[in-house]
């Protein structure tokens, strides 16, 4: 057996990787649990002197780097780069406040609890193991392993099937910036391997980003073996227009919210609510802007919409589609994959959907969006509530009153008000319901994956 690279705009197998043995298995372990050993005991500045020439090395190979994830996964060059760019940014956010982030804390009078003194610390689990998707390969993956190997953990990484020049990147990466050999490492492994990885003693916990199927499967082992996870699954965000909106700002980001990453992100805006004072407006605007987008090779830098990652992929969104289309929706624009190779779909809107549609309750990982008229703010917290889902959402409003309300309502693990859903290094990330559960990024990130221990002496 073995990981393949197929490039999505053609079809075209152009590498293939074998997996490791059980015997390869075994020592990558055995070195993750040996380099926690030694990076557990260093100081926040030896780890974070690694770290910055971490992020130094892979931001001096980012033509490179992006070239190889644009041609595995398909998104635009122009976004690979950034990709690439982000990852180390946070590398080095994290280099710089880990310790502040996870330093001690004393209780101002310890003699309330008969001490002299009387605190706690945060000290790193272990070894985690790391079971990623391949929409973001390298992102996704470092909004872990940053603050995971700051805080004196190890890791090693699962990674989606179709990605495998990324996730050997990454094995390599931080061995060459001078981390001690293990410290982050790749299993080329099968997903039937993983609960076997996660039964193995020297794993002390789970993180995954991914399909909720594969994250309640990981969160059961998890918690069956008494192991804490972090889950990021899928989202079905509502981006919500009010008629006091700045409807060409409001538009314009509504397509980058929607086709980034060539419509593939748990965070893109999905569901477009609009209030029906300003539906046409908003609707002629938007669907003009959608099937302007140039969408081709994405190693061009004019293109702005490349195509699905894979064949499968292609394959759920077309029967998405198909299913609102024989069940009376009204496509706008898009809605037919072109002749050709490759696993190209071109920007979608649909809108007139009814409750037995797919598009209702389902994500939709490609570049459609589903448009609904709503009458009142009740009406749209109603609809954006409804799914299974809640990672985040977004809402557009000038109107104090309308911004607070929104806030408090929706049922999602962030709310940005007049832009886009974007994971920062100095924010909390993660969702509620069937988005999953923990949180990645922030302090809340590092500390998910430490031990905080009570300190109290006589």
């Amino acid at each position: 057996m073995s990981m393949k690279v197929t490039n999505p705009a053609t079809g075209v197998v152009e590498a293939e990787y074998p997996l490791d043995t059980p015997e390869q298995v075994e020592e990558k372990l055995a070195l993750a649990q040996e380099a926690h050993l030694t990076l557990r005991q260093m100081s926040f500045a030896e780890r974070g002197k690694l770290m910055h020439a971490a992020a130094d090395l892979m931001e001096s190979e980012v033509e490179s780097t992006a070239t190889m994830v644009t041609r595995e996964m398909g998104k635009p060059i122009a976004q690979s780069r950034a990709e690439v760019l982000k990852c180390a940014k946070n590398m080095r956010y994290y280099a710089d406040n880990a310790e502040a982030m996870l330093s001690d804390w004393s209780l101002d009078d310890p003699a309330k609890v008969g001490a002299r003194e009387a605190g706690s610390m945060w000290q790193p689990l272990g070894v985690v193991l790391a079971v990623m998707p391949w929409n973001y390969p390298l992102w996704q993956v470092m909004r872990f392993a940053a603050p995971a190997l700051m805080a004196g953990n190890t890791g090693v990484l699962k990674h989606a099937s179709n990605v495998p020049e990324s996730a050997l990147y990454l094995h390599s990466l931080f061995t060459r910036a001078g981390f001690p050999e293990g410290a982050f490492g790749t299993l080329m492994i099968p997903a039937a391997s993983v609960a076997g990885v996660i039964d193995d003693w020297r794993i002390r916990a789970t993180t995954l980003t991914g399909s909720e199927p594969a994250g309640r499967a990981v969160a059961e082992r998890s918690g069956k073996m008494l192991k804490p996870s972090v889950q990021e699954l899928g989202g079905s965000d509502p981006f919500i227009v009010n008629p006091s909106a700045d409807m060409d700002r409001a538009v314009e980001v509504a397509v980058t919210a929607r086709i980034n990453n060539n419509g593939q992100s748990c965070i893109a805006g999905k569901r477009f609510l609009v209030f029906e004072e300003v539906y046409d407006q908003f609707l002629e605007k938007f669907v003009a802007k959608m099937q302007s987008l140039v969408m081709g090779d994405p190693m061009d830098d004019a293109t702005q919409l490349g195509p699905l990652a894979t064949a499968s992929g292609l394959r759920d969104v077309k029967e998405l589609v198909d299913d609102a289309k024989a069940k009376g929706a009204r496509v706008l624009c898009g809605g037919e994959a072109p002749e050709g190779s490759g696993y190209f779909y071109p920007a979608t809107v649909i809108d007139q959907i009814t409750p037995d549609m797919r598009l209702t309750m389902e994500e939709t990982f490609g570049p459609v969006a589903s448009v609904y008229k709503v009458s009142s703010r009740e009406e749209a917290v109603k609809i954006a509530n409804q799914t299974t889902f809640g990672l985040s959402s977004a809402v557009w409003t000038t109107d104090v009153e309308e911004e607070a309300y929104f806030v408090r309502e929706l049922e999602a693990g962030a709310v940005f008000v007049n832009g886009m859903t974007i994971s920062y290094p100095e924010l909390p990330f993660g969702g509620i319901k069937d988005s999953g559960f923990g949180r990645e990024l922030s302090d809340a990130g590092i500390k998910e994956f430490c031990n905080l221990k009570t300190v109290w002496k006589a």
